[in-house]
């Protein structure tokens, strides 16, 4: 397996950026500083990851971006239109599933569709397909108290992947699960991401997640947070998982992350 890393310090110049995040700042309450003055560019089909230390500002930014906050300075555009709020061509995963527990799995998967308005066969039909693409094939008529934690959570992906949103953006969706579920979600991104060619902003705890995930890591500074550096591995995800997450340049990518991080964990 052939990795090769770039480590900047500063965003990079994007050329085909779906989302610009340009000044932000958020402040909280008038006097708690959780994002100061972020500039980003997050590029068409690939996956980013920000990671930082807790309280850095990662799901504020995820917010932001998706227009479920309002940034107190600064604006964000997707697809070169400023974000004043939710819309269509961006879909949340949130950490906590938000599935609707008297809906079926083929519902909940639907939903999105159905607030668009979709007639209902096509909003079934393509909500079956993902259902299926997510690997809960023969399940669409069970209920959520009927399912696991990783089964709810590959719902709640099948409804953000039914709505055909360009950007999916992943609060922690697999911190709920336990590791060896983990690693097959990861897995299974990595191929949806091949196939959908979409792109995908996804917050997380783990450096081996980010590390294993991304095109780009973004790293916070402590609250309030702003852009440390911008990491890229460059990992030939066609090979066997268990061979890369063993690859010294890969582990050694790790350790380099995390001994930038450690000074600020209590």
């Amino acid at each position: 397996m052939n990795m090769t890393t770039a480590i900047q310090t500063s965003a990079e110049t994007a050329t085909d950026a779906v989302i610009e995040v340009r000044g932000v700042h958020k402040v909280y309450g008038g006097s708690v500083t959780a994002l100061k003055d972020i500039n980003l560019d997050f590029n068409r089909g690939e996956l980013t990851s920000l990671l930082g230390p807790s309280g850095c500002g990662k799901t504020t930014l995820l917010k932001i971006i998706a227009g479920l906050l309002e940034p107190t300075k600064g604006e964000v555009a997707v697809n070169g239109r400023p974000v004043t709020g939710p819309g269509p061509e961006r879909a949340f995963v949130f950490q906590d599933f938000a599935l609707m527990p008297w809906a079926t799995v083929l519902r909940n998967a639907a939903f999105g569709l159905e607030l668009q308005g979709v007639p209902v066969k096509e909003r079934e039909d393509r909500a079956r397909h993902y259902v299926a693409e997510v690997g809960l094939a023969g399940f669409e008529d069970k209920y959520p108290h009927e399912l696991s934690g990783g089964m709810r959570q590959r719902v709640g992906l099948a409804r953000a992947l039914a709505v055909d949103a360009d950007v999916l953006l992943m609060d922690e969706p697999f911190s709920a699960v336990d590791e060896q579920t983990r690693r097959k979600f990861q897995e299974d991104l990595i191929r949806l991401r091949e196939i959908e060619k979409k792109t995908f902003i996804l917050v997380t705890h783990s450096i081996e997640e980010a590390v294993y995930l991304s095109d780009r890591i973004i790293l916070l500074s402590p609250r309030p947070g702003r852009l440390n550096r911008i990491v890229t591995p460059e990992i030939d995800r066609s090979g066997d998982p268990d061979l890369i997450r063993r690859n010294p340049e890969y582990l050694d990518l790790i350790d380099e992350i995390w001994a930038g991080l450690k000074a600020y964990v209590e």
